[in-house]
């Protein structure tokens, strides 16, 4: 079916055109961003629910996010598809309906021939394991269970690929309340044992979900307890060189990062164009008019910017901004 924009109790009339009309296009044919961050797809993918973990094929024809409710209680990963007609509506794939566990994270190799994503038993313990799927004729294969090299008896999360196949992904270490990143090499047709990353990348009290570029010339990695940050969780990024030595880490600033707001999910489009992230950031106008009433408390529930997690988009260009001499 094709997406249709259209009012319901789903999308707001903040959010939603007033005539039902097709979406076509590149991105769910949404107007490209500038220098400054704006919702991604309000009313269909920045809905009002809680919203993360950005996926795409490299050609841009398929696109996937996380959505978790109930403090991850219910968690699933959504996706849609360009096709001839217009981009299919919202819908969760085969491999993630199952009810008994969590699905989250997705993430697609550089050249579009697999599928990554965390799945875990919804059992409350939080074992999170990588798990990743084939490219097909028709689709995706059957997930498999990465091996006891990435995934052990802690909580594994968050995977991000390079051209190379090179995995980054987090792990929880022997507090539980204290994430590293890690990567391991894939070297003759499997994974090597991972290593964790130096300090310049691990560099806060916690650091998880770091999305690494295809050419793992940087990464972008969500710290928690740094001097220099500008909320509780902000987006740091590192870069690499030749060498394989990173740089100090950079915050991204005030155009990504929120005092007081929750930022931990970012990707970069596969042309390098956009960067993608999660926040939970609240919208400046939200009482421009003053006053409750039911209806107003509703259209804020069922809007984006309404204390859940959103993804916005803006151009790439502060990655390059930001790199310093030498890197």
């Amino acid at each position: 079916m094709v997406i249709f924009v259209a009012m319901s109790s789903l999308f707001s009339a903040a959010t939603c055109a007033a005539e039902a009309m097709t979406l076509n296009g590149p991105y769910l044919g949404q107007q490209p961003p500038g220098e400054q961050a704006q919702l991604f797809a309000p009313g269909i993918v920045s809905d009002g629910l809680n919203n993360r973990d950005m996926a795409m094929t490299p050609d841009g024809s398929e696109i996937y996010w996380a959505v978790n409710m109930r403090n991850f209680e219910i968690s699933t990963i959504m996706g849609v598809r360009k096709t001839i007609h217009g981009w299919t509506e919202p819908e969760v794939p085969a491999f993630a309906t199952d009810s008994r566990f969590k699905f989250l994270e997705p993430a697609i190799s550089p050249d579009g021939s697999k599928f990554f994503f965390v799945k875990a038993e919804n059992d409350g313990k939080n074992n999170n394991d990588i798990w990743v799927m084939d490219r097909e004729k028709n689709g995706w294969g059957t997930p498999e269970k990465l091996g006891e090299v990435i995934n052990t008896d802690v909580s594994e999360t968050f995977p991000s690929i390079t051209d190379d196949g090179t995995l980054y992904f987090s792990r929880v270490g022997e507090d539980p309340s204290v994430e590293h990143i890690y990567r391991s090499r894939w070297v003759d047709g499997e994974y090597g044992e991972a290593e964790r990353l130096p300090e310049n990348v691990n560099s806060g009290k916690t650091q998880f979900n770091a999305f690494v570029a295809a050419d793992e010339g940087y990464l972008i990695v969500s710290v928690y307890g740094r001097e220099d940050t500008l909320g509780s969780i902000d987006y740091y990024i590192v870069y690499r060189n030749e060498k394989d030595e990173w740089s100090a880490p950079v915050n991204m600033g005030e155009r990504v990062n929120t005092p007081g707001a929750q930022e931990y999910s970012a990707y970069v489009s596969r042309d390098g164009k956009y960067l993608f992230f999660m926040s939970s950031r609240l919208p400046s106008n939200e009482m421009e008019k003053p006053g409750y009433s039911g209806k107003k408390l509703h259209q804020i529930h069922n809007s984006p910017e309404n204390g859940n997690s959103d993804i916005y988009w803006m151009k790439a260009d502060i990655i390059e901004e930001l790199r310093p001499e030498g890197f």
